[in-house]
């Protein structure tokens, strides 16, 4: 019998986006950027099984060969999409591997905030192992309506970070350490 499969689905654009304008409010620095090999290791450490990564971004403009190559070394299948300037390609594309999922065996974890795939996520929730991985604070709220779904935080659960992010999250109480203010 094969090792089950999780499915990472990782939206590239949106991660980024959200990562430059929302949390640094500029360009990230190398170390601000997340380490995609982490993502998956930590999956497949966490879910116990093989974990392949599909990394879908917009290469509409440019092929970013020294990216592609990267992703390719740390076990990524890079996905570049092109279209129109009003098409969100990388969406339509990562919508269009959820629904191919239905029909195929393994789990799946969405590296998204976007509010697009709450459906077709919602869909796969047939018995495998759903989730979504991204900053907690930035989720569609979509998502949380979804029964049975597993969230991952990228810095916080995963460690994909090298540097701290300068990020104002709601603290459990239980999970409160006065000394990380006290600096």
């Amino acid at each position: 019998m094969a090792e089950r499969t999780t499915w990472v689905l990782i939206d590239g654009e949106n991660i980024d986006a959200t990562l430059g304008s929302s949390i640094l409010g500029r360009r990230p620095q190398p170390d601000e950027r997340p380490r995609w090999d982490r993502i998956l290791a930590f999956i497949a450490g966490r879910w116990n099984q093989q974990a392949r990564g599909l990394f879908f971004l917009n290469a509409s403009t440019n092929l970013p060969m020294p990216f592609i190559q990267a992703l390719l070394a740390l076990g990524y299948q890079p996905i570049p999409l092109s279209g129109d300037a009003d098409e969100k390609v990388v969406d339509i594309a990562i919508q269009r591997t959820m629904q191919a999922l239905r029909d195929r065996e393994g789990d799946v974890v969405l590296v998204s905030h976007d509010g697009d795939f709450v459906d077709d996520l919602g869909a796969l929730l047939d018995g495998r192992r759903v989730g979504v991985m991204g900053f907690t604070e930035f989720r569609n709220a979509g998502f949380a309506e979804l029964p049975g779904i597993q969230f991952f935080d990228l810095e916080y659960d995963v460690e994909a970070f090298d540097a701290s992010l300068p990020r104002v999250r709601i603290i459990a109480i239980d999970e409160f350490d006065p000394a990380q203010f006290l600096r």
